[in-house]
């Protein structure tokens, strides 16, 4: 059945609405960013770029390194931008515009973003990289689809009934990384770790400037659960909405994050721009290696 003009909405030029992008400017594997400045401290190592768009704060570049077809987006803060990003990158590949038909072959994307994070464990260096194996959702972008099966109900039910936060109306869902792309990119360099995905940068992370969370203690209970193992080990605002919309749609997803704060210790990165550097490098070698 067509999907109606009000549901995959085309801009007059026949491009996605929020991306202005078209089919064949996208690659199968595509690196995500927040930044729009971002996107160009990536493709700056490409041999060559052969798509360059924007639209808001959604740039996009296309280009080639090392032989291999990357495209690189940027996404913006926050899982409400992830949703337009992931479901309009999976349109590009899997509806058919002419027909506004979805296609009977689906096309399986590779997404890996590359962002930073504050670490919630004081032994986690600043300025090193951590590959999230699994990502908590705090922000509640999964709460709006028919998610269970993609999600990891073990993990999150431990970790609701651990927090006790359903009084202050918050419910965390739980999505693991794929693991075949988790193998590709992993390395001894990269440390590997839960990461929980916030719904803002101040309160949402037990930030205080004039004013005062709700929850005192919410970074110190987050740092104190442990699952098979592994630690909460880092905040962000966009992880676990990729992991949950790229596993939905039938993609493989992995985020990368630069420790670029440590909140148990109160330590921020001198330098940042080098650390992302690094990080956007190691990424671009693993997935030609």
């Amino acid at each position: 059945m067509a999907l109606s003009d009000s549901e995959l909405i085309l801009n007059p030029d026949g491009s996605i609405y929020h991306l202005n992008l078209l089919p064949e400017d996208i690659s199968s594997t595509i690196i995500t960013v927040g930044d729009p400045s971002r996107v160009h401290l990536v493709t700056k190592y490409f041999d060559s770029i052969q798509i360059e768009k924007g639209s808001r704060e959604f740039l996009t570049h296309t280009g080639v390194y090392k032989g291999k077809r990357i495209t690189v987006i940027s996404t913006g803060i926050g899982t409400d931008n992830i949703d337009i990003v992931f479901n309009e990158l999976d349109a590009l590949v899997n509806i058919d515009f002419s027909t506004r038909e979805i296609k009977n072959d689906k096309i399986q994307l590779d997404f890996i973003r590359i962002g930073t994070s504050g670490a919630i464990q004081a032994d986690i260096p600043i300025d090193s990289f951590l590959l999230s194996s699994s990502a908590i959702g705090l922000e509640g972008l999964l709460h709006f689809y028919e998610a269970g099966h993609v999600r990891n109900k073990d993990l999150q039910e431990r970790l609701n009934n651990f927090l006790g936060w359903n009084q202050h109306n918050i419910t965390a869902y739980a999505v693991d990384s794929d693991e075949n792309l988790r193998n590709k990119i992993y390395s001894n360099r990269i440390r590997l770790g839960i990461t929980v995905t916030n719904s803002g940068f101040y309160g949402p992370q037990g930030r205080s400037l004039r004013l005062t969370p709700k929850i005192s203690d919410f970074n110190e209970k987050l740092a104190s659960f442990l699952y098979q193992n592994q630690q909460i080990t880092n905040l962000e605002m966009e992880t676990a909405g990729i992991y949950g919309l790229a596993k939905l749609h039938g993609h493989r997803a992995v985020s990368l994050n630069a420790i670029l704060a440590n909140r148990a210790t109160g330590e921020f990165s001198t330098n940042a721009s080098k650390t992302v550097d690094n990080l956007i490098k190691y990424t671009l070698e693993r997935l030609v290696s």
